[in-house]
């Protein structure tokens, strides 16, 4: 395991000011920490005090000076080139208050136990906070604009840049409020959703798992003997993590109420009316189209989920795999640990193979060390691709141990990193893709690399193991995230009508599993209170179907591309370009896909059908 950062000693104060060779993980080569000081050198730097400064002078003045006035501006002579100029302003704005929150959450995201790096992370929330409510009466005025008037406005060239986000935001206008309610909401959030948020991203990376009597390990480490070749060591990792979520599980079940009220009670005075609405429209993508996914995944659980692990049970000489063999390595199959030199290169060639131009951007994470990969002990589990701001670059988090896994998660977050990079010339406001679409390219980029993996498999037996990791992933990736999703709708429809007691959230939790594993994964007592850890749930309640959307539409592009290679990859580059300036209707357009057509979601799920005949008759 990595060396931890001392807490409270001058190299806690931030990632930022390091300058030392990337950390050696010994069998896994030299495994780079990232460089925050393009953003700030320190936490404690001139730079981020005088910024701080700024953005609220800057909130304060802008508020002064636009509040109230917006639609006398457009009214008056040479209005729209005004208005533009107003908007122009308030992005410079967000651009360097978002400056200042990415570095903050990077800096916390790289020990969330370290003090000094907590207390920044809130004192910084709480300053951001303060600042932009002073812009919060920007879009809700914007809104109020009559829209005959603004329809007439963006014909002039000027406004007719900004008239992706003005449309954007337009959607938004039925369920605002009223600004002294806005403000409230937006105020209270420190000390509500985010606090809350903050409980639990803290305790996650403090838990501690013994999966031995002369071992403990956080988080990630633990999930990882979930995939190792013991199965001695899977069910001791499987037992440890019951025993330490059981544990925390009273805290975990107000931290899951808590939040689940605080989303019922701005649905409702937002006028939402499912629970899922607020996170469709943020998505940009109608309520039909997601439950039309929904029930095409649900359909399609005995032909994918279903039919391989019963496949897999079968490998391994059983009737019913244990839950804690579901990822396991298939049997007799040599896993080595994949270097990190060598995880690089099959990403970066994959991508080569498919547009040199997109492998390009990836290469520059490497090289100017825009990725940070060790394990630590408080570092944020999981892994991410962070956009910051397009005047500055994305970050990627991963937690690398050199699994064949963990070269496909690399892949995936260079895919949201390259994406972001070529999103970024929209600006601030109109980089931003809704998350159906933010998927796209990390999908297609683990396909890429999978597909340039299997090509180089040097015999059948390892062909079968690469065929059935990337089945896993997918059935991780669109099974069940679809179930994740129906585990949250249950918990916040039930919500509703009072508290949910851990007993039921685990009685949700088992119900979901089992109709989406099926009947050849036998869950054992201790995986009811499994559902504790995801931070999807906190941080973003229902994102999880973005994942299954992303996968399904990629399988349905990677398809496109294999029938017609000349020219896709100009079209992709261009519609990751696009940001959040178009709808996914129309992005998907040039390729002659329809995700609101049902038979658009059996070509991705045929896909993976597919390859689970494929598996079939390799025996």
């Amino acid at each position: 395991m990595a060396g931890k950062t001392a807490s409270g000693s001058a190299k806690s104060k931030s990632e930022a000011s390091r300058t030392q060779a990337p950390r050696t993980g010994g069998e896994l080569g030299h495994l780079p920490e990232w460089n925050l000081a393009d953003l700030y050198p320190s936490i404690d730097s001139p730079e981020i005090a005088a910024d701080l400064d700024k953005g609220l002078a800057d909130c304060i003045a802008f508020e002064e000076a636009h509040k109230g006035k917006l639609a006398k501006v457009l009214a008056g002579k040479g209005g729209a080139g005004k208005l533009a100029a107003v908007i122009k302003a308030y992005e410079e704005i967000e651009d360097r208050l978002g400056r200042i929150a990415s570095f903050a959450g990077l800096v916390y995201a790289g020990d969330t136990t370290d003090p000094a790096r907590a207390k920044f992370y809130g004192d910084v929330q709480d300053k951001l906070t303060t600042a932009s409510s002073h812009l919060l009466f920007f879009t809700l005025e914007l809104n109020r604009i009559d829209d005959a008037a603004l329809a007439k406005a963006v014909e002039d060239k000027a406004l007719a840049h900004w008239k992706p986000w003005l449309d954007d935001i337009r959607i938004e206008k039925p369920h605002q409020l009223e600004d002294r309610i806005e403000q409230l909401f937006h105020d209270k959030s420190v000390t509500g959703r985010g606090a809350w948020n903050r409980l639990f991203d803290e305790t996650i990376s403090g838990l501690r798992f013994r999966v031995e009597d002369n071992q403990e390990l956080t988080l990630e480490p633990t999930l990882n003997l979930l995939q190792d070749p013991s199965p001695t060591k899977r069910e001791n990792a499987a037992h440890a993590l019951a025993r330490t979520f059981k544990d925390n599980l009273r805290l975990f079940t107000l931290v899951t109420n808590t939040l689940a009220k605080d989303k019922e009670i701005s649905d409702r005075w937002r006028g939402f009316e499912d629970v899922a609405d607020s996170r469709h429209l943020a998505n940009r993508v109608e309520r039909e189209v997601v439950d039309a996914l929904v029930a095409a995944v649900q359909d399609a659980y005995p032909r994918l989920s279903h039919r391989y692990y019963r496949l897999k049970a079968k490998w391994f000489g059983m009737d019913q795999l244990n839950h804690w063999d579901r990822n396991a390595p298939l049997p007799k199959v040599e896993a080595k640990a994949i270097k990190w030199e060598e995880a690089r290169a099959t990403v970066l060639d994959a991508y080569t193979g498919f547009s040199p131009r997109m492998a390009g951007i990836a290469k520059r994470f490497f090289d100017e060390r825009w990725i940070d990969a060790p394990i630590r002990p408080g570092k944020a589990p999981g892994a991410f691709a962070h956009p910051t701001v397009p005047s500055a670059h994305p970050y990627v988090l991963l937690n690398y141990q050199g699994k064949p896994r963990d070269v496909m998660t690399l892949a995936h977050e260079l895919g949201h990193g390259v994406h972001q990079v070529l999103a970024g010339h929209n600006g601030a406001l109109m980089a931003p893709t809704p998350l159906t679409l933010a998927e796209t390219a990390s999908v297609f980029g683990e396909m890429l690399t999978f597909r340039a993996l299997l090509a180089r498999a040097a015999s059948p037996e390892q062909k079968k193991a690469m065929l059935a990791a990337k089945v896993e992933d997918m059935i991780n990736t669109v099974v069940r995230q679809i179930a994740f999703y129906s585990f949250e709708r249950k918990v916040h429809i039930e919500r509703r009508q009072g508290e949910l007691t851990s007993e039921r959230l685990g009685e949700i939790w088992l119900s979901v599993q089992a109709e989406s594993l099926g009947p050849a994964i036998h869950i054992s007592p201790g995986y009811e209170t499994f559902w504790t850890y995801i931070p999807h749930f906190i941080h973003s309640p229902f994102y999880v179907y973005a994942y299954a959307f992303g996968d399904c539409l990629v399988n349905s592009l990677y398809a496109v591309y294999e029938k017609a290679h000349e020219g896709f990859a100009e079209r992709y580059l261009a519609m990751l370009s696009a940001g959040g300036t178009k709808h996914h209707s129309e992005l998907l357009k040039p390729f002659g896909l329809d995700a609101r057509d049902p038979a658009f979601w059996q070509i991705g799920l045929g896909m993976i059908e597919g390859m689970i005949t494929e598996l079939e008759t390799m025996g």
